[in-house]
């Protein structure tokens, strides 16, 4: 471990091996050697004299890059591209003459930025099935558990324990579509010049149009894209990274909206995140058990979504066919943005897996509110007895308000009920008032909500989800 340099938490604390990787040095400079090599490729089935022993040496080196000869060139030249050119040449000489033959910078940074985002939307996107998993299982094991819904942060009426982890789901959901929309119509740069104009491979092909149109297509192909952008300039539109970050922040959000109701359900003391046998929840309080994870989550989740309208910021000021002044800040954000939410993604996996349900809290907590929720039918109730529903819907007002205020100055239970009985203005027996207030009698259809959900829209997103064993990450804090 190196310890006198800053080195990025992502990389040391949080990101997966796997997302870290994708964002790697070897994995960027590989990528723009194929790009190179898919180049060649197109560039000697359309006519143009490379000979065949250049593109075997090219394929045959790939992987093999000195980084430190890489680093030499680059202090010469203070051009990370032709840094690049000249260490690939070096290892197939043959191809020295041709590589990057017709091409501006863009066409390797640029292709190459897009591969990584469209690999990294495929890393998020099993993340988020691992997630979806953990709360299918969750929410089909809870999904009769009345529980205390909330409006404006205020008991509501009730819902369950397993109808509310389906709306994390569905926020997860949106998410996927997203990233499935995204991921499907992302296009390539392609082959398109220094200004976007061609005018280079026009030059190469002696002037014939249809070629260098096949060239941008042929590349395209190679390098598994469905099309290239009809028209760039020097780079593709920065809008490209707007659609692709906000997809990404997307998940972050829905994350962070997850966590904030883990950490609130932890305070009531009706749910916790996994607490593990050793760990310690406060140097100096060592009862305390805190929502650390989730908190992590929230924390990640601000930072990726800090982020978000900087694509857009960018985009905005790329005069013109380029300014440079996008580069730098995209190698900061677009991979951070990436490596966050993927340990976002892995946090998230962890808690859902691990969640402690305590019924015997969540049921004390339905019962003190519960009463107050039934009124409606407690009049009814009355009314069938034969009272005046304006005079029960006035005593069930009045001593509404009496068990509130004495709940709120230490009473054990909400006794509205009691009160009522003992009303002899009310008319209703206490078995009658009792019956009114099962909590399986005020969820609705929670429960078969939570059945049609998992049936119908989660279930199908895993047909063919083969790869979920490759995924396994250890959380590494």
């Amino acid at each position: 471990m190196v310890t006198d340099r800053y080195s990025s938490p992502l990389a040391e604390r949080y990101a997966s091996a796997a997302m870290l990787e994708l964002w790697s040095p070897a994995t960027r400079y590989g990528l723009w050697r194929r790009l190179w090599l898919a180049l060649a490729e197109a560039e000697h089935e359309l006519g143009a004299k490379i000979p065949e022993e250049a593109i075997r040496q090219m394929r045959a080196n790939l992987d093999n890059i000195d980084f430190d000869a890489v680093a030499k060139y680059e202090k010469r030249f203070r051009h990370d591209v032709m840094a690049h050119v000249h260490a690939f040449g070096d290892v197939a000489p043959k191809a020295k003459p041709f590589i990057h033959l017709g091409a501006t910078s863009a066409y390797v940074t640029d292709n190459a930025d897009l591969i990584l985002m469209r690999r990294g939307l495929d890393l998020l996107r099993g993340r988020s099935l691992d997630v979806l998993r953990s709360l299918a299982a969750f929410a089909e094991q809870w999904r009769d558990q009345p529980t205390l819904g909330y409006t404006h942060l205020q008991p509501a009426q009730l819902t369950t324990v397993g109808k509310r982890a389906t709306l994390w789901m569905q926020d997860l959901v949106l998410d996927i579509e997203d990233i499935d929309y995204r991921r499907r119509t992302l296009p390539f740069r392609g082959v398109k010049g220094t200004t976007g104009t061609q005018a280079t491979f026009l030059e190469l092909f002696d002037g014939d149009h249809e070629k260098v149109r096949r060239l941008d297509r042929l590349v395209t192909e190679k390098m598994s894209f469905a099309a290239p952008l009809p028209v760039t300039g020097q780079t593709y539109t920065r809008k490209l990274d707007a659609f692709v970050l906000s997809a990404v922040a997307g998940l972050a959000a829905s994350a962070a909206k997850f966590s904030g109701d883990i950490r609130m359900l932890q305070s009531f003391g009706e749910m916790e995140e996994p607490f593990e046998p050793e760990q310690v929840g406060s140097s100096a309080m060592a009862y305390k058990r805190n929502p650390m994870r989730s908190e992590r989550i929230a924390s990640l989740a601000r930072f990726v979504n800090s982020l978000e309208g900087n694509a857009n910021q960018t985009h905005a000021v790329q005069y013109f066919e380029r300014t440079l002044d996008d580069s730098a800040n995209r190698r900061l954000v677009i991979p951070e943005m990436f490596l966050a939410t993927d340990a976002i993604l892995l946090l998230m996996a962890n808690v859902s897996s691990g969640l402690e349900v305590h019924p015997p809290v969540i049921e004390r907590r339905v019962a003190a509110e519960l009463p107050f929720m039934a009124t409606e039918e407690l009049i009814v109730r009355a009314v069938r007895a034969g009272g005046d529903r304006q005079v029960a819907h006035e005593t069930i007002r009045k001593h509404s308000i009496e068990a509130a205020r004495a709940l709120k100055n230490g009473g054990d239970a909400n006794d509205l009920l009691e009160r009522l009985g003992r009303d002899k203005s009310f008319g209703v027996k206490m078995k009658d008032l009792e019956g009114a207030i099962d909590p399986k009698r005020f969820v609705g259809r929670a429960p078969e909500q939570v059945d049609e959900f998992l049936r119908d829209v989660i279930t199908p997103l895993f047909a063919g989800d083969t790869a979920r064993s490759e995924r396994a990450e250890e959380l590494r804090v």
